[in-house]
């Protein structure tokens, strides 16, 4: 049986009403969106977590939406990033420019939003066609790492103190599952083979795990969850 599509989605759009409704509409369509006004905070939250796609709009104050993908093509780490742009132009020379500058899907506005909801799904499940199992080296480099620092804080599993929690939390099951493998000190591949799904699956729970703990690491995710108690007994 297929899982829905999921992924976190960054929205750049100067109206607020749009920006609310698309928001909304992603929202309800199992999708984690972060949202920004201006190119210039788009940008900033880019830095802090990297989206499965960019929404933009293309008429913006200050920086346009074209000056804005050139930005974000520039940059190593988000060349092959999915973009939407969101316009009220439908010229061809428009669209022309837009694909010129490395956007993957023109929406002219207004648009169906089960059409967005579409293009974004299908833009996730290629971009997931085309990573390798396991993801790039550094990221790799990166998670052995955390993975080290894990298994250094299970064994002073015994010595760490519980506190509730100071928000009230509620995984899904299969979060709760990830939660647990994570804790085990085990890597997106062999959690995916433990759970029986993919391993792009595992990244979007365990981003899900960062989201609704607070945390930015797989260490940070585990030391919170051992401190209040989030992990749980399974066979």
């Amino acid at each position: 049986m297929s899982e829905e599509i999921t992924g976190k989605v960054l929205l750049v759009d100067d109206e607020a009403g749009l920006r609310e409704a698309v928001q909304t509409y992603l929202e309800d369509s199992g999708f984690t969106v972060e949202v920004a006004s201006n190119a210039t905070e788009g940008w900033e939250k880019l830095q802090l977590a990297t989206p499965d796609v960019l929404i933009s709009d293309i008429m913006m104050p200050q920086v346009d939406g074209y000056q804005f993908l050139k930005q974000v093509r520039e940059d190593p780490r988000y060349k092959s990033l999915p973009v939407i742009f969101l316009t009220a132009r439908g010229m061809t020379s428009d669209r022309i420019q837009g694909y010129s500058a490395g956007v993957d899907a023109y929406l002219p506005k207004p648009f169906d939003p089960e059409e967005l909801v579409a293009i974004v799904s299908n833009l996730i499940e290629r971009q997931d066609a085309r990573t390798p199992e396991g993801g790039n080296l550094p990221d790799i480099a990166a998670m052995a790492k955390q993975i080290e620092e894990i298994k250094a804080l299970l064994t002073q599993k015994g010595n760490i103190n519980k506190t509730p929690s100071p928000i009230r939390i509620d995984f899904t099951p299969r979060e709760q599952d990830v939660l647990n493998r994570v804790a085990e000190g085990l890597m997106n591949k062999e959690i995916a083979s433990r759970l029986d799904t993919s391993v792009r699956n595992v990244e979007k729970y365990v981003s899900r795990l960062f989201s609704k703990t607070g945390t930015n690491s797989r260490t940070e995710l585990v030391r919170y969850a051992l401190e209040h108690g989030l992990v749980t007994d399974d066979e």
